[in-house]
Parts: C-alpha cells; structure tokens; sequence
C-alpha cells in the first residue's frame, strides 16, 4: 500500500487511534521525518517508532477490511461522476436519447443504493 492510500485511511479512522499512534504518522507521513528523527523526538527506539507505524497501518488497514469506508466513497465518487456526465449528455440532446441516457442514470443511482 503506498503513503496516498495509507494517509487517506488515516484521514477517515485516524480519530481511533492513541494519540502516540497519531504522532508517530503524523510525523513520518506528514511531516516526512526520518525513524531515528521521530524516535529522537518522543524518546523512543528507531525500532519503537517502526513498530508503531507498523502496527498502526495495520490497524488502519483492517479498520478499512471491516467497514469498507474508503471503498463505499470511491464508488460513490465514481457512481456521481457518472451521473453528471449523464445529466450533462441529456441537456445536449434530443428526445430520441433521452430515453437511453434516463436508463443510465437510473441504473448508476440504483448501485448508490438510493
């Protein structure tokens, strides 16, 4: 998993975390400091500070497994898009697509679940 998707499940479960979790990332992934930095920082071992981070992500990791935030808005990003792109199709046309494009629309805005 690279940092952009690691930070953006800090950003939706990031409040779950002990605030020595919280540090610890924040240091090292928005602040871009070294293990040895942070360690020197909060007092702790290069290897303390690591294995925070590990096991931060990891719980980070299995937060996103079991609730599937991140996914759910993704889809429903992509599922919007959709319907925009659709909306803006029907103010450019004609009747005679009206129908298709209606059909679209209301199949992206059934996978919303709405």
């Amino acid at each position: 998993m690279d940092a952009i998707e690691i930070v953006l499940l800090y950003d939706y479960y990031g409040d779950l975390l002990t605030e020595r979790q919280k540090e610890c990332f924040e240091m090292r992934y928005y602040q871009d400091l070294s293990l040895g930095e942070i360690g020197e920082e909060l007092g702790i071992s290069r290897q303390g500070v690591h294995d925070n981070l590990s096991r931060t992500e990891a719980m980070l990791r299995n937060m996103e497994a079991k609730t599937g935030c991140v996914r759910r808005d993704r889809a429903c990003r992509k599922a919007a898009k959709e319907i925009l792109d659709a909306a803006q199709l029907l103010s450019q046309n004609k009747d005679q697509q009206v129908s298709v494009l209606a059909g679209r629309i209301l199949s992206v805005v059934q996978d919303l679940g709405v």
